[in-house]
């Protein structure tokens, strides 16, 4: 379906893929009323990463406030927002960004239908406070009457065997065949330095985080928006899904992967973790790391504790 579709740079209704070098502001206003089916974005922090200059907190949610008002603007009335934030950082305290960008979202008239957190296992080791080990994805639609394809997003039955016990449907099997919902908590690896969809982009969200929401928010042929592009993840999960995709980015280099990234798609060459593989469990994997080279140690003391203590007649 992609294998001949030019990237283009700016954006017309009879574009497939669109990669623009510039604000994402500009991009937006170029794209008409009703446009999109999907924006799914994952925006800067305001944490001073190297895409993005640190600001004062009422200046940032303004900045977002624009971009947000001209994301709903183009969105379709049975469209959908997801925007996927973690934390701000003011000098050890953290403000969580969806708790301070939910009224924008609110007083544009937009309901939140899911607030999706996101788990994973690696990240930065805090010191002074617990480590961060989940984000979070707001879900935004613009009407009643929006898209949510259950069954594409679908993950395997915990007790697929489970049958009713009483009532009419008794000794029928109470399991969906194609799999339960997956909830409002998505336990996904994150894109570290093992990772094997790892670019140079500092931020990088997982392909399989993106194709969820694809899948469920969007039918084929739809356009996906993604207004903060980084490494294309978002435009790769769509054209993936016979979705149209478009996105802003700022920064060169950034530009040249998410090309990179979106050819390499088209070719079918791309390498990426597969949509609901399970997370990798080192101790069923019986990898030798998981011994804590300790317990021998700890073994031996607490033995010795026990043999002082038949020494003595406790009752």
């Amino acid at each position: 379906m992609f294998q001949h579709t030019p990237i283009s740079r700016k954006f017309t209704i009879q574009d497939r893929i669109v990669v623009f070098y510039g604000n994402c502001l500009d991009l937006l206003r170029s794209i008409p009323d009703n446009t999109l089916q999907l924006v799914v974005t994952s925006p800067p922090y305001n944490i001073g990463k190297e895409y993005e200059k640190k600001l004062d907190l009422k200046k940032y949610i303004a900045q977002q406030a624009d971009v947000i008002a001209e994301c709903v603007r183009a969105l379709s009335d049975r469209g959908s927002i997801c925007w996927q934030v973690g934390n701000y950082v003011d000098n050890g305290a953290i403000v969580p960004l969806d708790t301070v960008l939910y009224p924008v979202f609110h007083d544009l008239g937009l309901k939140m239908r899911n607030r999706i957190i996101w788990h994973f296992e690696h990240g930065l080791h805090c010191s002074r406070r617990l480590s961060g080990r989940y984000e979070t994805i707001i879900w935004f639609t613009k009407t009643q009457e929006y898209v949510f394809n259950l069954d594409p997003i679908r993950v395997p039955q915990k007790y697929p065997g489970k049958k009713y016990f009483k009532g009419p449907k008794a000794g029928q099997y109470s399991c969906n065949p194609l799999g339960k919902n997956p909830g409002d908590l998505w336990i996904i690896p994150n894109v570290k330095s093992n990772h094997i969809e790892k670019t140079d982009h500092p931020c990088q969200f997982p392909v399989e985080l993106v194709e969820r929401l694809v899948l469920s928010l969007s039918n084929e042929d739809d356009w996906v928006l993604d207004p903060f592009l980084g490494a294309g993840t978002s435009i790769v999960a769509a054209i993936r899904h016979n979705r149209k995709g478009a996105g802003a980015e700022t920064v060169t280099k950034y530009v040249d992967i998410s090309l990179g990234r979106i050819q390499q798609e088209i070719a079918g060459v791309l390498k990426t973790r597969p949509m609901n593989r399970p997370v990798y469990d080192p101790e069923e994997a019986g990898n030798s790391l998981r011994l804590p080279p300790w317990d021998k140690q700890q073994s031996d003391t607490q033995m010795k504790l026990l043999e002082m203590l038949d020494e003595y007649d406790i009752k």
